[in-house]
């Protein structure tokens, strides 16, 4: 092992683990929202309340409309007894990819038995097909599609530093942006957990535009960063889409001098991709994206960022430092703890302008 220290080191920071939010707040506009000024490095504390404050008539504000899927399965396998868990990743031609996790090895053809979030066994069992890059592939017995197999028997797969991903009932609709529709990822796009529809609506109000675009998060959103220089780190890809409609309203909003809001580190990778593709200019888009975003980049399209606070050492803590500065965020970071904010998916957030 190399003693040499890695770009990554200059992410990291010191987090009380008292700090790491377990449970939502009583209201989700509870939260507090940390405000931070890129030019001059001001930093001021408000709540998610005040939002609307901060925008003006003919801004734009982007929204990530991915549903969680109650992508955690739990079942034991039918001729040992033994226990299995199984994270669903995507399913193609009826066939599921799994990230499945048992004592041994499976066998094609072997079956498992599901039971739900009470634990009773569900009608749904799973048959190995065979087994791909370290994943295995499924069939649902009957053949029912996976989106009702999950709804029957999965489990929202919570981030393992809350409660150690054991979700609770409210956790289905908590750990659920209010404007989610398109079914899909395996976390939720956490900054628009904050928002509900009165404050969208007063958004609104202000004369500011609201657009929806799709990326539905995936399995690399829980991959630690193990390379030594950041050039080197491979993001996992995951899909994401944006309309020719909302491509015109954000393009209308930047010829007049509005400033464009991504909610989440979701939307900017997506808004950031559709400019790639269109060299430098937003076009209609979708398809997969492993664009990971770090200081150098040149941002085209998003002004204004509203994001939850992220783990040490992660990619979205350095794509934060990209948009700001790395000295900045960290900065910003500090005051968090000393001022005792929540942190991670269920915790506070910051809007950095």
């Amino acid at each position: 092992m190399s003693d040499q220290p890695s770009e990554l080191d200059l992410y990291d920071f010191d987090l009380p683990r008292e700090l790491i939010a377990q449970d939502p707040p009583t209201h989700r506009t509870d939260a507090r929202m940390m405000i931070i000024d890129r030019k001059s490095g001001a930093i001021e504390h408000a709540s998610v309340r005040d939002l609307p404050e901060t925008m003006r008539a003919g801004d734009a504000i982007v929204v990530n409309d991915s549903k969680v899927i109650p992508a955690r399965l739990v079942g034991f396998r039918a001729q040992t007894s033994g226990r299995w868990e199984g994270l669903f990743l995507r399913e193609e031609n009826g066939i599921g990819e799994l990230l499945s996790k048992t004592r041994g090895y499976l066998q094609a053809g072997e079956r498992i038995v599901l039971r739900d979030c009470e634990g009773r066994e569900t009608q749904g069992l799973l048959v190995v097909s065979h087994t791909q890059e370290g994943n295995v592939l499924f069939v649902p017995d009957p053949q029912v599609p996976w989106l009702d197999l999950l709804e029957q028997s999965g489990r929202i797969p919570l981030p393992p530093y809350i409660r150690d991903g054991q979700m609770t009932q409210e956790d289905r609709e908590r750990y659920q942006t209010v404007y989610a529709r398109n079914p899909g990822s395996v976390a939720a796009p956490t900054a628009g957990l904050h928002l509900t529809e009165d404050l969208l609506q007063k958004i609104r109000q202000v004369g500011v535009a609201l657009v929806s675009v799709t990326l539905h998060v995936g399995l690399g959103t829980f991959r630690p960063v193990s390379v030594q220089k950041l050039a080197d780190h491979k993001m996992h890809s995951e899909y994401a889409q944006i309309s020719a409609n909302v491509v015109r309203r954000l393009q209308s909003a930047k010829s007049e001098g509005g400033r464009v809001l991504a909610v989440g580190t979701t939307s900017v990778r997506t808004l950031e991709t559709s400019a790639l593709k269109g060299d430098g200019s937003l076009i209609e888009w979708s398809g997969q994206t492993d664009l990971f975003i770090r200081p150098g980049f040149q941002f085209k399209v998003v002004d204004r960022l509203l994001t939850n606070f992220h783990l040490p050492r992660s990619t979205l803590l350095v794509l934060v430092s990209a948009f700001s500065s790395r000295e900045l965020m960290l900065e910003a970071y500090r005051k968090a703890v000393e001022e005792r904010y929540r942190f991670f998916s269920y915790g506070d957030c910051m809007l950095i302008q």
